[in-house]
C-alpha cells in the first residue's frame, strides 16, 4: 500500500489541496464543517503530513490568487462566489488579495510574493495592466481579467456601456428633473476603472439622443455611510418630480432609505433606478439593471482553468449583457424585464 498523500486527503474530503494545507496549519479561514470533513479524511486515511515538504508534488500549488479592490461590497462577494464555485469544482483553492493602496499593490505584484506563487491569477474590475512595464502582464502564470478588459489577456466582462444606454433610454422617458449618482472611478488614487466611465458614457449618449440632460450629478464612494450622506445631499437639492439613476444598487438603496425617512413617495414623486440587481433589490421593489455577476465570474474561472489545462490559443473575451428590470421604485406600471 502506498503512503497517503495530501492529494489523497483532498480527493476524499472533496476540497482543494490548499484547503487541506490550511487545516493542517490550523488557519482560521476555514469553515468549521470543512475543517471537520478534512480532519475526518485525514483520520480515515491515517495520513501523516511531511513537515519538510515545501511544495506540492508536480510543482503545482492547486491555488489561484485573486486580486480585487475590496472584499466588503455585495458585488465582490457575489463575484467571489462565482469564482470559487468554478475553482472548487476543479479542486483548486483560492487566495484572496485585497488591493487597498499602492504599497500593497507593489508588494503583491513583486515577482516573489505569495500572489505569484499560485498556479493562476485573477484580476478583478480595475485594469492593472498600466502598473506593469510596457503595459504587459507578467507571464509567470496564466492570468484572466474579470469585470475588466485589456488586450492580450483572457477577459470576462460586462457590457457596462450598454447598461448605461438602457438606463439613459428609460430615464429620458420620465417626466420632471433627471439626476445621476456615480461611483468614484479611482480607489486611493491608484486604481482606475472603466466600469463607471462606460456606464456614464452610455447614459449620457441616450440622454443626448433624447434631447434631455440632468439637472445635477453627484459622486459617492462605496462606503454605506458616504452613500447615505450623498443621498441626503441629493434630496436636499432635488426638484420634484424627479428621477435618479444610481450607478450601483448600494447607492440606490441609500436613496430609498433617505426618501423613506423623509416621507417621499417613491415611484411617483421620486423614481429610483439602480444597477446590479443585488439579491435584496426585488424585495425592496428597486428597478435596476440586472448583471449576471456569478455567471461572469464562473466564465472567468473557466477561461483560466482551460489555460492551466494546456490551452495555448489567442486571448479570449467573453461579454455579458445587463438587462433592465423594472419594479415599483420607478412607478406602479413599470414592472417586469424591459430589455
Amino acid at each position: 500500500m502506498h503512503k497517503p498523500t495530501i492529494q489523497d486527503v483532498a480527493r476524499l474530503a472533496g476540497v482543494g489541496v490548499g484547503t487541506v494545507s490550511r487545516v493542517l496549519n490550523n488557519h482560521a479561514a476555514v469553515r468549521d464543517s470543512t475543517r471537520q470533513t478534512v480532519l475526518s479524511a485525514i483520520h480515515q486515511l491515517d495520513y501523516v503530513p511531511n513537515p519538510h515538504a515545501r511544495r506540492i508534488a508536480g510543482g503545482k500549488s492547486y491555488t489561484i490568487s485573486i486580486l480585487l479592490p475590496v472584499v466588503t461590497t455585495e458585488f465582490y462577494v457575489r463575484l467571489l462566489d462565482g469564482l470559487e464555485a468554478a475553482f472548487q469544482e476543479a479542486r483548486y483553492d483560492v487566495a484572496i488579495f485585497p488591493l487597498l493602496d499602492r504599497a500593497r499593490l507593489e508588494r503583491y505584484l513583486g515577482s516573489h510574493t505569495l500572489a505569484y506563487q499560485a498556479d493562476g491569477l485573477v484580476m478583478a474590475t480595475y485594469n492593472l495592466t498600466q502598473m506593469f512595464t510596457d503595459n504587459r502582464l507578467r507571464d509567470q502564470q496564466p492570468v484572466v481579467l474579470v469585470d475588466a478588459y485589456a488586450e492580450g489577456v483572457d477577459c470576462a466582462r460586462m457590457d457596462n456601456h450598454l447598461g448605461g444606454v438602457l438606463a439613459g433610454e428609460f430615464v429620458a422617458q420620465q417626466a420632471g428633473h433627471l439626476y445621476a449618482i456615480w461611483v468614484e472611478t479611482e480607489l486611493d488614487q491608484v486604481f482606475t476603472s472603466r466600469v463607471f466611465e462606460e456606464r456614464s458614457a452610455g447614459f449620457h449618449k441616450s440622454l443626448t439622443a433624447a434631447g434631455r440632460c440632468t439637472t445635477a450629478e453627484l459622486t459617492s464612494s462605496f462606503d454605506p455611510h458616504a452613500a447615505r450622506t450623498v443621498a441626503a445631499r441629493f434630496l436636499d437639492g432635488a426638484e420634484f418630480p424627479a428621477t435618479v439613476f444610481a450607478s450601483a444598487d448600494l447607492l440606490a438603496g441609500a436613496v430609498l432609505d433617505e426618501a423613506q425617512a423623509r416621507g417621499l413617495k417613491v415611484g411617483t414623486q421620486l423614481k429610483v433606478l439602480g444597477f446590479d440587481d443585488q439579491p435584496w433589490a426585488a424585495a425592496r421593489g428597486l428597478s435596476t439593471l440586472h448583471q449576471p455577476v456569478e455567471a461572469m465570474a464562473y466564465e472567468a474561472a473557466t477561461l483560466l482553468l482551460s489555460r492551466l489545462s494546456g490551452h495555448r490559443g489567442p486571448p479570449r473575451v467573453r461579454t455579458f449583457e445587463p438587462k433592465l428590470v423594472l419594479r415599483s421604485s420607478t412607478g406602479p406600471s413599470s414592472t417586469g424585464e424591459a430589455k
